[in-house]
């Protein structure tokens, strides 16, 4: 057989290999989609009501000023129409090239083709120069209730990224040319992937971020070494074994947020903001949250406070043999622990000598980003889910915190996974984001109601455990950490709260990047700097201005902070012999719906 043949002959065995793997795939893909469940509308999009008030304000506005309405329409068909001009003329000189680009430089468009090739350059110039007319049409409704333009300025800009021509197969030059390199095997790949994840979500699609079979909890992440010391149905607490011959007297305990597993701070040894503690010469006790289903409906913040919180704070005591301890919230954790401080101050309770605060808001006033999750809309539709179920499945937050970020937490994922063909990278961070926990139906609707939506303990206070709690009993020494460019809890919003506590001994630091870089910014990576200042906690603006930047990670400061509020060193604690699970314990790594 001549070599053409041969070659003609495999070509044709491989592309009906593939047709009978798209065909499989295919039955795959619609029996995973008939095992979909309906989903609450309202936990989809915004109430249809949204577009209504911005329909109404753009009328309003073209009846009291019709030529700037008119400007907007006249320049933006103007460009487009020069533009599609100018492709036309070159075309018909014949220079397959593209007229001048001065869009913007935008890390989606980095294929030189977007710049070089006229189809592609031409569709990506239409594309930003609708995306700019579209954000200055909403920036324009001057008529509209402010929360009410920031919500449709989101969602607007959700659209716009969602219809950007990377996301489509035909328009993507990167997809394209890999699936002419791969003779298509790229796209069979790729439909392998979706097959995947919509059979993993029954029906529904979730981008898989990280490679699931690279990590594995207890082994080479989450695995400084300690034990499981006490367990009750809400947590369980986990010492960890000391690896220095001295502590200091006075034991840390960490209370991670319960919408994530506690792992963040201890990934691989090098970022293990768990390990790196503890060689500090700290004796450290972590708590880690029981992953809820339906048997948790009725556990709200109060059981949280006084089955969580204050049973950690009163075991870590016991098991220490000490009269207070020091203690760390991050996110929720520490909106929470700020109330629980603020309870154990009424009760004369003294178990808490400081507090660190890591990202925490406590005056919800200002929302930030997340703020237009929380109106009516959506929260209604979450109440109406945990009153049905009993519990919130952990997919509605990880669907929600992707959309926050959904360049780089779902349509770049999807374009590698699924037109790519790449398999999902290794990547421990994005491993642990895909890790996510469900949530009590009551905690929810409290959380949402009293605290995001009514802002009650920064105003007016919030009843909890037969009190009334608010910001100003927060009394011990606090030190509050909050990062830059975090999009869940804003810096100046995690400021105000700090600034309304009754605390007379108060720091604040400001680290840069966002939520979890912010936070898990190991000093050996010499990474992302942090601010301090002496200016009054008062006007966020103002303290930052008086600032001074300091290179590389807080978490030094911070220790330095915590060192002269942990007592003398004493000889390090032993593990106990009768620990009831080696770190990180089950209640990590159970499934409540498996």
């Amino acid at each position: 057989m001549a070599t053409s043949e041969y070659e003609d002959s495999a070509n044709l065995e491989k592309l009906n290999a593939n047709l009978a793997r798209i065909e499989a795939l295919t039955q795959r893909l619609v029996a995973a989609f008939a095992r979909k469940e309906p989903q609450r509308a309202d936990l989809q999009a915004p109430d249809p009501s949204l577009y209504l008030k911005a329909a109404s304000a753009w009328w309003t506005e073209m009846a009291q000023n019709p030529s700037k309405m008119f400007e907007h329409q006249v320049g933006y068909w103007g460009k487009t129409l020069k533009h599609f001009i100018e492709a036309q003329e070159a075309l018909a000189r014949g220079q397959l090239a593209p007229p001048e680009d001065n869009t913007p430089d935008d890390r989606r468009f980095t294929n030189p083709l977007w710049k070089t090739h006229p189809y592609f350059n031409y569709i990506k110039q239409q594309y930003l120069m609708s995306s700019q007319a579209i954000e200055e049409a909403i920036e324009s409704l001057e008529t509209m209730d402010a929360r009410e333009k920031r919500r449709l300025e989101y969602f607007g800009k959700q659209i716009i990224d969602m219809m950007a021509p990377t996301n489509f197969l035909g328009t993507n030059p990167d997809a394209l040319m890999r699936a002419v390199e791969t003779e298509g095997e790229s796209l069979v790949r790729g439909l392998e992937n979706l097959v995947r994840d919509i059979e993993a979500n029954e029906g529904d699609l979730l981008v898989t971020l990280a490679d699931r079979d690279a990590f594995k909890v207890g082994g080479n992440i989450a695995n400084t070494e300690g034990a499981v010391v006490y367990r009750n149905r809400l947590f369980e607490l986990i010492q960890y074994k000391p690896s220095t011959e001295k502590v200091h007297e006075t034991p840390l305990l960490i209370f991670p947020p319960w919408i994530n597993k506690f792992y963040i701070l201890d990934l691989k040894p090098q970022n293990s903001f768990i390990k790196w503690v503890v060689d500090q010469g700290y004796t450290l006790f972590v708590v880690s949250w029981v992953n809820p289903d339906a048997s948790y409906a009725d556990v709200g913040m109060d059981t949280y406070v006084e089955e969580g919180f204050l049973e950690a704070i009163a075991k870590v005591k016991e098991i220490c043999g000490v009269k207070s301890i020091n203690a760390i919230g991050y996110c929720i954790a520490g909106t929470t622990l700020s109330m629980a401080l603020a309870l154990m101050a009424k009760r004369r309770n003294r178990s808490v000598k400081s507090a660190t605060f890591f990202t925490t808001l406590t005056d919800f006033s200002d929302r930030g980003e997340v703020g237009v999750f929380l109106e009516d809309d959506f929260v209604d539709g979450l109440e109406a889910e945990v009153t049905e179920k009993g519990f919130l499945r952990s997919y509605y937050m990880t669907k929600t915190f992707s959309y926050l970020r959904s360049n780089d937490l779902i349509y770049q994922p999807a374009i590698r996974s699924y037109m790519m063909g790449e398999a999902p990278p290794a990547f421990d961070l994005l491993y642990w984001n895909g890790d996510g926990t469900n949530l009590p139906g009551r905690m929810v609707v409290e959380y949402l109601r009293a605290l995001c939506q009514q802002n009650r303990f920064a105003d007016g206070g919030i009843e909890l455990c037969g009190k009334t709690l608010s910001l100003e009993g927060v009394k011990i020494p606090l030190c509050a950490i909050a990062c830059e460019s975090d999009h869940i809890a804003a810096w100046k919003a995690s400021f105000r709260g700090v600034a309304r506590m009754g605390a007379k001994d108060k720091t604040f630091i400001l680290s840069e990047s966002g939520h979890i870089a912010g936070i898990v910014n190991p000093p050996a990576k010499k990474k992302y700097g942090h601010y301090t200042s002496e200016a009054p906690l008062d006007d966020p603006d103002n303290w930052k201005a008086a600032a001074e930047y300091h290179k590389g990670s807080w978490w030094p400061r911070w220790e330095e902070w915590l060192r002269r509020r942990s007592g003398k060193m004493v000889a390090a604690r032993a593990l106990p012999d009768n620990a009831l699970a080696p770190a990180p314990g089950t209640y990590v790594v159970a499934d409540p719906e498996g």
